[in-house]
């Protein structure tokens, strides 16, 4: 069992209160982009992903901050997050200059992969309403005191939008800290986003400055043997080690907890996952062989599983199992957002799917 001291559902309008980007996505569906002349649309982005999985899978109270332009677009992708009944109270609206100078609202296009060929996006997210979000402008004390949240979720993609995003990100966790929530945030790093502006180094940096406000953290820093996270693998001893040098470094750091991945190819992974707390290391069970139709969103899956174990009470053995078990499920059908259901992520958690292993 983990010793995150969570608020009660009674004192709490929210379960959690997500920060991060909401875009609108582009898919091609079996097509390449460059040779599409239809696209489906739907809403993503990696911390908004998290309260989505959240809400329609594990009936969980959910709100998202975030900030979209005020034109068609915008209610588009309102519409789209009513849709996956996450509150939209939280939304800054932003208006609209006629061709979007000022402010606009990010989109990008992805294709899945297959085979040998890797899935591939191209983002169009420049100068976004959310972007431009600075320090003051959320009333973080009315959210996370007034109205109450038990968690908080945000992100290295919404820290990394520009300067003034990272800052209110640390501005959101310490209120939430001193609301009594807990924070967690995902070590997801974007090279597009970091292209510009100092790369993989810079983006660490950023992310060892918000470690200290984090009490769970989905990911792990590179440890000094400078092995990335497709060279640990499967191997828990490697990955001990890296976790218990980054909570060493990071104390407050509660749980660790990250998938792990091995590629056969862009349609074929083994999958699982380790949650890490109080000196012991749980792995979920291992999806095999496991063939994937839209992997984006896997790994936000995986974080809302983890977040409503703990939410719940379920140990920190469940958590992985329920993060596992619903991320392998999102990377069955189309889009950024879970399309499961509690029943079938209990059922795989139970029945181990079609290839799992112990």
């Amino acid at each position: 069992m983990t010793k995150l001291q969570i608020r009660t559902k009674q004192d709490c309008l929210w379960d959690c209160v997500s920060l991060g980007e909401v875009m609108l996505r582009f898919d091609p569906g079996d097509e390449r982009i460059h040779a599409a002349r239809l696209f489906k649309v739907c809403e993503g982005g990696g911390e908004y992903n998290v309260a989505r999985g959240l809400r329609s899978c594990f009936n969980q109270r959910t709100a998202i901050v975030t900030a979209l332009v005020d034109n068609p677009i915008g209610r588009l992708v309102e519409t789209l997050i009513w849709q996956g009944g996450v509150d939209t109270s939280n939304v800054l609206w932003r208006d609209f200059d006629g061709v979007g100078r000022d402010a606009r609202n990010g989109i990008y296009f992805a294709e899945r992969g297959f085979g040998l060929r890797a899935p591939a996006a191209c983002s169009d997210r420049g100068h976004t309403a959310v972007s431009q979000l600075k320090p003051g402008d959320v009333d973080w004390h009315r959210i996370f005191s007034a109205e109450g949240a038990r968690w908080f979720h945000t992100g290295g993609i919404f820290a990394a939008l520009s300067d003034s995003t990272a800052q209110v990100a640390k501005e959101a966790m310490r209120a939430a800290r001193d609301a009594g929530t807990i924070v967690s945030f995902d070590l997801n790093f974007r090279a597009s986003l970091w292209e510009t502006r100092g790369g993989r180094l810079a983006a660490q940096q950023l992310n060892r400055e918000i470690a200290p406000l984090v009490d769970v953290m989905f990911g792990v820093f590179d440890d000094e043997s400078g092995a990335t996270e497709s060279e640990r693998g499967f191997d828990e001893a490697a990955w001990r080690r890296a976790i218990e040098r980054n909570v060493g470094e990071f104390p407050n750091m509660r749980v660790v907890a990250t998938p792990l991945r091995q590629v056969r190819s862009a349609s074929v992974n083994d999958w699982s996952g380790l949650l890490y707390t109080d000196g012991e290391l749980h792995r979920a069970a291992i999806y095999e062989r496991m063939e994937i139709y839209d992997r984006i969103g896997g790994g936000d899956a995986f974080a809302a599983g983890v977040i409503y174990g703990l939410l719940e009470g379920k140990g920190s053995r469940q958590a992985i199992e329920y993060a596992a078990a619903h991320g392998a499920l999102t990377m069955t059908t189309p889009g950024d957002t879970t399309r499961a259901t509690l029943a079938e992520v209990e059922r795989v958690m139970k029945d181990g799917g079609a290839s799992a292993a112990r």
